[in-house]
């Protein structure tokens, strides 16, 4: 009888770790965490552009990352340097988004960049990034920071070998992206930089125009897409704010191209795009007792005055109606991707800014027992 009791005992408490949410924080997470900093003096205009162009097709790749056949979290941080308009002071740095799993606002940053100037202070803006960021300190996750520009790599008064040392030392990767020609990128130190830090150099042509190949799924995903974009709950200060800043960025991709759009449409279909800070159903699928906390004034206006049962039941629907939503643009993407893939035989464009970044980060990965799935 004792024996059952205390079976009995070890289940309810196992029960309760579970509903809490006790249970799910000893599970292993990993992290892939990534810098990007770019040059935005005068000259980097095609650099800029393809960094907007190219954003959700590298996020779709990060997406099917695996570490012990779970998600890692995604966050990246984005700094610009080398444009006069920033402070002498400060090496002409300015950190855009510090490390975040909010793809929206690295988005909205980019499509806010401008170029000018400049003084290109690569060993400065490093040593900001290495120093700035909350990097993990965990072994198993994986730092990368990329750097690009084409300017020596050696200017300023921060020593850059010096820099890319410190980096490595902490298990951040640094990756140069030189955007120019091989010969040049080695007589300027990028290739050395790179070599400091267990990095890659690539050198690649910034102002190579990018290659959208549209399918005829492109139409149904980005039809999904605004679907999906209503089975979101603003709430909070910021709420209306950053759900007009989801639509802006939809408007965003679809700038460049369809295909850009359906891109963006994938990638708010994977478990990477999150914004639990303004979205009930993303807040309440990482924490249910957030309902209990959110007060009525900071509730839509469809929600205001309802029970905490009835916000639950709205909440729940939501989900399921999201849920639902995703599945149809993953499988969407599926077909998608074999109908690219078949396209993209024909065509050997790989000096781009998404190739070189993409490229490094598999390798680095899989070095860490990172795998990709297909």
């Amino acid at each position: 009888m004792k024996k059952n009791i205390q079976i009995i005992i070890t289940a309810l408490l196992l029960v309760s770790f579970i509903q809490t949410g006790l249970y799910a924080q000893t599970k292993s997470n990993s992290k892939i965490q990534i810098a990007i900093l770019l040059d935005t003096s005068n000259s980097m205009d095609g650099l800029i552009d393809q960094a907007k162009a190219q954003l959700w097709k590298i996020v779709n790749e990060l997406a099917t990352a695996r570490y012990d056949g779970e998600r890692p979290e995604l966050e990246i941080a984005l700094y610009e340097y080398g444009n006069d308009n920033l402070s002498g002071n400060e090496g002409h740095i300015r950190q855009l988004s510090p490390l975040t799993t909010d793809l929206d606002k690295i988005s909205d940053e980019l499509f806010k960049l401008s170029t000018y100037g400049g003084n290109e202070y690569c060993g400065w803006v490093i040593r900001t990034s290495t120093d700035q960021l909350a990097w993990s300190a965990s072994d198993k996750d994986l730092k990368i920071i990329f750097i690009a520009g084409n300017e020596p790599f050696n200017q300023g008064t921060v020593d850059y070998e010096v820099s890319c040392k410190n980096a490595i030392t902490k298990s951040i990767v640094v990756n140069t992206i030189f955007c120019g020609s091989e010969s040049e990128g080695i007589e300027t130190f990028w290739k050395k930089g790179a070599d400091l830090a267990d990095g890659k150099f690539i050198t690649i042509n910034s102002d190579q125009q990018t290659v959208y190949i549209e399918s005829p799924y492109d139409d149904k995903i980005i039809d999904l897409n605004n679907q999906l974009n209503k089975t979101y709950i603003a709430f909070g200060e910021e709420g209306e704010d950053r759900k007009v800043m989801q639509e802006q960025q939809d408007i965003n991709a679809s700038s460049y191209s369809k295909a850009n759009a359906a891109m963006r449409g994938v990638s708010k279909s994977s478990g990477v795009y999150k914004n639990t800070t303004w979205d009930l159903v993303d807040a309440y699928d990482e924490d249910s007792k957030v309902l209990d906390k959110v007060e009525n004034n900071e509730l839509p206006a469809e929600l205001k005055g309802k029970s905490k049962t009835e916000i639950e039941k709205y909440v729940t629907e939501k989900k399921a109606e999201r849920e639902k939503i995703q599945k149809e643009i993953q499988d969407l993407n599926a077909q998608r991707e074999k109908y690219v893939a078949e396209k993209q035989k024909e065509m050997a464009i790989d000096n781009t800014l998404d190739a070189a970044m993409l490229g490094s980060i598999r390798k680095q990965a899989e070095k860490k027992n990172y795998k990709f799935e297909k």
